[in-house]
Parts: structure tokens; sequence; C-alpha cells
């Protein structure tokens, strides 16, 4: 047996050898490391959930280098999103993060990713203000020009808003705002509601008293139905419209009768059995569904978390580029995802067909967005 004095000597004879040997050996173990933050509590749960489910697929490598992953919940609450995010990237190390699911979330995610020189991609829509951070979902803008596309369609001259006290709420009046005048909609008010209220009967009363040609809702999951609701107990005749992050069963059950004939922008996920075979989106939201649902249950999948896999599609075509550049773990690789992820074309998701730029971190065009109706506790494909 060779003595130690006998390999050290050996070491000191072959210097560059051993460095060569040692440096083989750090590169075969390095790993890539992705985080994931979730509203996997609290009452945006509904959509978090999903998201973390979706995560917990993707797969333990690529490109021949293995993956590891670290997830945490948020409770869609701003503060302890930017505290895991800071985890995740401080003491966890980890090359990009996926996640929030809840605007407010991601929102205060945006600085640390900045700070730390980490790429975050979004899985709740925001307005991107630094070069480290996306956002996967459609803009409320796409969505929402759609749905004033539709009330201009349908002779709505006033529509009232309603939505969340948060973020997502003010992203969606914001767009509201910014389609409705131009064609010729008044929009009449702007109430809002927290996502743990249980009543909206106040403001639901002064939208009703201005007799709006159209209400808009801007909120989500279960808590979004409370206004169809109490505006159906109130005999409201006129159109009700509410934005994509409706799209789950939480929101149809809650709703019931009061939600049928409520029309939703969304994406074209949410449909995907009703979309003709030339989407290009179909086949990749079928064979998600089918791979969630066999995990989870047959017809348990749902939009949100096709968002979080489309954000797996992203890594899917950014990580290997990103591992001509650079090692796992280095500021050089995490500079080489964020560059990787920037420079996206005509990646077929399940929402959307993403095309990035320095210009456009978000990527995605008409092709992602269709109108829905609600009709007998489902969504239906608007011609």
């Amino acid at each position: 047996m060779r003595t130690l004095a006998a390999r050290l000597a050996r070491s000191a004879a072959f210097p560059g050898v051993v460095l060569s040997a040692a440096l083989a050996a750090t590169s075969a173990q390095a790993e890539i490391v992705i985080g994931g933050t979730f509203n996997a509590t609290g009452p945006n749960a509904p959509i978090g959930v999903p998201g973390k489910n979706a995560f917990s697929l993707y797969p333990a490598s690529i490109a021949g280098q293995s993956i590891r992953y670290v997830t945490l919940d948020d409770g869609c609450d701003p503060t302890l999103a930017a505290k895991n995010m800071r985890k995740l990237t401080e003491e966890d190390k980890v090359d990009v993060v996926v996640g929030s699911t809840c605007t407010p979330g991601c929102m205060s995610m945006g600085d640390v990713a900045l700070e730390r020189k980490t790429a975050h991609v979004c899985l709740s829509p925001i307005q991107v203000r630094n070069p480290w951070a996306f956002t996967l979902p459609q803009s409320p803008q796409l969505m929402v020009d759609g749905l004033v596309e539709h009330m201009k369609a349908n002779a709505v001259k006033s529509v009232a808003y309603i939505g969340f006290s948060d973020g997502w709420g003010d992203l969606n009046y914001d767009a509201l705002m910014k389609f409705s005048p131009p064609a010729g909609i008044k929009v009449l008010s702007n109430e809002r509601f927290a996502r743990a209220d249980t009543s909206v009967t106040p403001q639901v009363l002064k939208m009703f008293s201005l007799n709006p040609d159209a209400i808009y809702v801007g909120a989500s999951a279960a808590p979004a139905a409370l206004p169809s609701i109490a505006l159906t107990e109130r005999g409201y005749k006129g159109r009700v419209y509410h934005s994509p992050a409706v799209v789950n069963p939480d929101f149809l059950r809650v709703g019931g009768k009061a939600v049928d004939g409520s029309i939703v922008a969304t994406g074209p996920f949410a449909v995907r059995d009703q979309l003709p075979d030339s989407n290009p989106t179909k086949k990749p939201g079928l064979e998600f569904a089918r791979l969630y649902d066999a995990k989870f249950g047959a017809g348990t999948v749902n939009p949100f978390a096709a968002y979080s896999w489309d954000a797996w599609l992203w890594l899917n075509a950014a990580l290997p580029v990103a591992l001509k550049r650079a090692q796992p773990g280095t500021p050089e690789f995490r500079q080489a995802v964020r560059d990787a992820l920037e420079s996206l074309q005509d990646v077929a998701g399940t929402h959307a067909v993403y095309s990035l730029s320095a210009g456009n971190h978000n990527g995605v065009d008409a092709r992602g967005r269709v109108l829905v109706r609600v009709e007998n506790g489902g969504f239906r494909l608007m011609n």
C-alpha cells in the first residue's frame, strides 16, 4: 500500500496532473440548483399548489447534468417571498429561481434577484423592472385588451371595476384604464377587496347603483366569485368579465350558477382539447395534462400548473446553452442562464409561443390569449 508520504511526493512531482484531475472531479460533481417559492398555503393556495405540484415534475437532470431542487412556501406574503428569495440565493446558492405564484410576492423578489444577480422567472404577471427578472404569464394588458375588444363589439359603453387591493388588482385596473377610454367605454368605479375577505356587499352596492353595462373583476381563484355571487343576488343583468386568474375548479365550485355566462380572457391551455390541431400550444398542453393527471389525479390539472411547466420549458431550452459557457454554482453560470433566457425564441409552451429579448422579458403575443365563457360548470372556447 502506497504511503501518505509517497502520495504527497507524487502530487508535488505532477502538480498539473493533480490539479486537472481535481478540476475534472469538481466539474463532474457540479449540479444545477433550481429554487422555487409558491403560495402553497393561504387564500391563494388554489393557484400556488398546482404550481408547486408541476415544479415537482421537473426532471432530475438535463444535458447530462444533475439538478437539485429547493422548494419553499411564501403564503402570498410579499415579505416572506422576498425572504425566501434571499434564502435561496444566499444560503442554497441556487442558479435560478421559479416563482412566486402570486403577484405581490413576485414584485417583492425583484430587488433581491438584481442584488444577487440570479435570474428570477415569475409565475404571476408583473411589470419587469430589472434585467434579472422575467415574467411568464400573459400580461394583464394583453388579456384586458381582448376583453375590451369584446365589450366594444357588444355595445358596452360603461364598465365598473372591482378587484383585489394589491398588485394584481392594480395591474388589472391600470390595463382597463388604458384600453377602455380609446374604445369609447367609460370606467365608472375602482372598488377593491382583500384576498381574505368573505363579503363584498358594500362594494357591489356602490357599483350596482351606477348601472354599468358591464363589470370587470380583477381578482383570482375562489375569492373572485364573491362579486358575481353578490351581483346575481341583486339581479344584475349586465355582462361580467373576469381575469385569467379565475380559471380553476375552486372558482367554479364557489361561484356555481352565479358565474355562468362570465367571460374570461385566458391562455389556450384552459381549453386545450377545444383548440384546432394547428394551434402550436395544443400538443404541449395535452402532453403536460397527461403527465400531471397521471401523478396528481385525473382532471386535476389547471392553467396555473401549466404556467409552472412552461417555466421548465424555458429552462429546458436555456440551461443547455448556459452549460456551454460555465459550470453550475458560479456567477458566470448564473449570468449565462440569464442571457440564455433573454435569448429564447419560438419556444412552444402550453400557454403561448414565447420569444424573448432584452426589451421583452415575457415574450407572449396574441397567440397566448383566447376568450372563454363559463357554461354549465366549465370553460368553453368562444369563436
